[in-house]
């Protein structure tokens, strides 16, 4: 089966542009931070969620032929009047039928407030993980395959718990997902018993953090819990940390994790530890090779969310029997769950087909989703550690 899969992916790749010419072609908006504190990561993200749609083409779309064309948006995740403006572009410009994304809390937000819901656009968003995303008004219109922070909080206390650490500081970026991140994990901490010396936020694109980490020292902590953005922020304050001695080992929440930590802070930060949501089924390894045929890297934080979302918006689509979001936002909770037969990366033909027989599928995907709730993930982590320099996956829950 592997081969099989493998040797599809070039044509599913070369099919998502050739054959979805806007000539008739389903325009779905990838709309993510390619640009701002998490750039390093979009390019993965947005290979998974072409990778999907380029999968639905060489299969023959969905719906007696119709093919998909991706449209992409730079939200730059925190720039909120930025996102809505590319949300609009893609709306009303380009007649998008569903938008993958945003990425970050904030921007995703924002678009969702100010122009999904106004336009009955239905979003998915892979890494948008901010709480206060469950209760926001979306009108049956908002789903991710990312867990809420609300879950995150409790990792980070567990795992913390495992190793020993009992009293922490955090510095958080200050945004939406920052501080509901920093005040999820703070409750749960502390009812686990654990200490939170301090809980502070920090601003992003600072050329100094000196003041910030001397608040952080001052407090103390066994370990330093760092809420922000590996490409931002995130990094100003552990190089701050590094450089003044206050802390040596750190705690990596998911907008931190990635491989390009490791290349900030070459053989400086052994022995950190964090996680961000990844999971070691069947359909991760999948995912993972057809990304490598691909050209990218699947094990990037967040690409195979991506590949889900485009993928449960198209078999949404194919389930309702149309590509207008009030008629497809209705079927995506069904074909991510039980009772179906139980769909990996790669069968997506196969999950259309067993559709267009008026038959049900349970998208399990690349990130074994399944959405609870309000349309969310209910949550599957990859525990990491540095060693010599380098990301060391450790384990998965």
């Amino acid at each position: 089966m592997k081969k099989v899969l493998l040797a599809s992916v070039a044509a599913a790749l070369m099919t998502g542009g050739a054959m979805a010419d806007g000539h008739g072609a389903i325009k779905l908006g990838v709309s993510l931070g390619f640009t701002g504190p998490l750039e390093s990561l979009a390019p993965a993200m947005a290979g998974g969620a072409e990778l999907a749609m380029g999968e639905v083409n060489a299969a023959g779309g969905i719906l007696d032929g119709k093919m998909f064309e991706a449209v992409q948006g730079d939200s730059t995740c925190i720039d909120a009047s930025a996102a809505t403006s590319v949300a609009e572009r893609l709306v009303t410009s380009d007649g998008v039928a569903g938008i993958v994304g945003a990425m970050c809390s904030g921007a995703t937000g924002a678009i969702l407030a100010n122009v999904a819901v106004p336009n009955g656009i239905v979003m998915v968003s892979p890494s948008a993980t901010s709480p206060g995303l469950t209760t926001a008004e979306d009108n049956g219109l908002f789903f991710r395959t990312a867990p809420s922070d609300a879950r995150q909080g409790v990792i980070i206390s567990e795992i913390l718990a495992e190793n020993g650490i009992t009293n922490v500081a955090v510095s958080y970026t200050n945004n939406d997902y920052g501080k509901g991140l920093a005040d999820a994990f703070e409750s749960a901490f502390e009812a686990a018993g654990g200490t939170v010396t301090i809980n502070a936020a920090h601003e992003d694109n600072k050329a100094d953090y000196s003041a910030e980490v001397g608040a952080l020292a001052a407090a103390g902590g066994e370990v330093l819990v760092v809420a922000g953005y590996v490409d931002s922020g995130g990094s100003g304050i552990v190089r701050a940390a590094l450089d003044t001695g206050a802390f040596d080992t750190f705690y990596f929440p998911d907008g931190m994790v990635s491989e390009q930590l490791g290349l900030n802070f070459p053989g400086e930060i052994d022995g950190s530890f964090g996680a961000n949501p990844g999971t070691d089924s069947n359909g991760a390894q999948l995912y993972q090779d057809m990304a490598t045929a691909g050209g990218f890297d699947g094990t990037s934080p967040f690409s195979a969310e991506s590949y889900d979302a485009a993928a449960l918006i198209m078999l949404a689509m194919q389930a309702a029997g149309s590509a207008d979001p009030a008629d497809y936002k209705d079927t995506l909770m069904d074909v991510a769950n039980a009772p179906g037969e139980v769909i990996l990366p790669g069968e997506l033909a196969k999950a259309i087909q067993i559709l267009k027989d008026g038959g049900d599928v349970d998208y399990s995907g690349a990130s074994a989703v399944e959405l609870i709730g309000p349309g969310e993930a209910g949550g599957n982590y990859r525990q990491i550690t540095f060693e010599n320099g380098e990301l060391v996956v450790v384990g998965y829950r």
